[in-house]
């Protein structure tokens, strides 16, 4: 088996003299196309374009000799070091990074990026990099083939970013274009390139950016801990049917809201749910007919610091032309509208009813459409903890929907 395997990183700047090093000894070199006519390879090593990781791995594990395998950027960076690294194949590693894509792309830009997600998009895992978009306000997107630059954009659809666009970084062919998003659909991009996605509200009050301590997260969570009262959101009125704190932290729990998640929350009222499943990092779309509560929502939004979507309309009609979403909270609308969640197959439904007519009817629909069925009666009550006596009471039924196993 191949004794060693160095991973060299490149950036399109002359090699180091590590790298050379490492390349002259080689036996066997694997990398793209561009890497392998680099002439610092040797004349009578054996080459690999590099596909499918896995097989490439496998390949360089059986050889007997001296392996180098070259990658742009910094390999260790969503790069062929993991794969090479997987205990199966028994390779010891070394590696000789560059300056990653990301680094470079945001150099190019004047930007920090301590503050960014970095998300993979490939065919499969395209639709949730789209929704870490519209979750945060600056994300650095790794492409590939078929989910690029305009791919990007006519999933985002109505949401409106800014796109920085860095293509073939480090060559001579390298193009630095800064455009909205709703431009970048009508154009053609060449590979490889990243695009930084830049945009949404601004967050006011304690959750505006001071400075971080963490690598791609918000500076500081200006409130600890969630399912809070309704006057974290600017409500101050006793919560109505289905507003409850213990019903909300109840839903929240069943969905598990979480980075790359789309949630759909119809009924948004005063946002509480809306804004807490975006504190968890998934991308929200709240809808509610009522265009005061689309304006409650977006102002706890700005003011929580998150990234929230509203639409005003009423269900299930306003459902129609949105994308397709992993879990749905129904916070108003009754059964029928239950259904129609159904019907997109999202993974889980949480809903409520206030009687056990109403409760039956959500099971019913749940079922109907190929889910797994949980009901719980919830009761509240909100004690004085100096004279311990009742303030305000709560009741409701709580219906979760699992989806089936095909």
């Amino acid at each position: 088996m191949a004794d060693r395997v160095t991973v060299i990183g490149w950036d399109g700047s002359p090699l180091t003299t590590a790298a050379r090093s490492a390349l002259s000894a080689a036996t066997l070199v694997a990398g793209a196309a561009h890497h392998l006519a680099l002439p610092e390879i040797p004349a009578d090593a054996e080459r690999i374009r590099l596909g499918s990781l896995g097989p490439a791995a496998r390949r360089i594990a059986a050889h007997r000799g001296t392996a180098v395998v070259l990658a742009d950027g910094d390999p260790g960076l969503f790069g062929v070091v993991r794969a090479l690294r997987d205990p199966r194949h028994g390779l010891e590693v070394e590696v000789v990074p560059a300056v990653s894509s990301v680094a470079a792309a945001f150099a190019r830009a004047g930007m920090p990026w301590d503050d960014a997600r970095i998300v993979v998009a490939t065919a499969r895992t395209l639709r949730r990099a789209v929704n870490v978009c519209r979750a945060h306000p600056k994300v650095a997107v790794l492409t590939s083939p078929g989910a690029g630059p305009a791919e990007l954009a006519l999933l985002l659809d109505d949401v409106h970013r800014t796109f920085v666009v860095c293509e073939a970084l480090g060559t001579d062919r390298e193009q630095v274009s800064v455009l909205t998003s709703d431009k970048a659909a009508d154009l053609s991009w060449r590979d490889p390139n990243v695009v930084i996605v830049i945009g949404g509200p601004a967050a006011t009050g304690p959750a505006a950016p001071a400075g971080g301590w963490l690598m791609g997260a918000p500076p500081q969570d200006p409130v600890r801990g969630w399912a809070l009262p309704p006057d974290t959101y600017g409500d101050e009125d006793p919560p109505g049917p289905g507003a409850g704190v213990e019903l909300r932290a109840a839903q929240l729990a069943r969905l598990g809201p979480r980075p790359g998640d789309l949630v759909w929350d119809i009924g948004c009222g005063h946002g509480g749910f809306a804004v807490e499943a975006a504190r968890f990092g998934a991308a929200v779309i709240a809808v509610d007919a009522d265009p005061a509560a689309r304006a409650r929502t977006e102002a706890a939004a700005r003011r929580l610091g998150v990234q929230v979507q509203t639409v005003t309309g009423r269900a299930p009609y306003a459902l129609e032309r949105l994308p397709e979403p992993d879990v749905v909270r129904v916070g108003g609308g009754g059964a029928h509208v239950v259904s129609a969640c159904a019907d997109r197959r999202p993974e889980r439904i949480v809903a409520h009813a206030a009687t056990r007519d109403q409760a039956e009817a959500i099971a019913a629909a749940l079922r109907d459409g190929g889910y797994q069925v949980e009901c719980a009666l919830l009761q509240s009550v909100d004690l004085d903890p100096g004279a311990w006596s009742e303030r305000r009471r709560a009741v409701a039924f709580l219906l979760a929907g699992r989806r089936s196993a095909p």
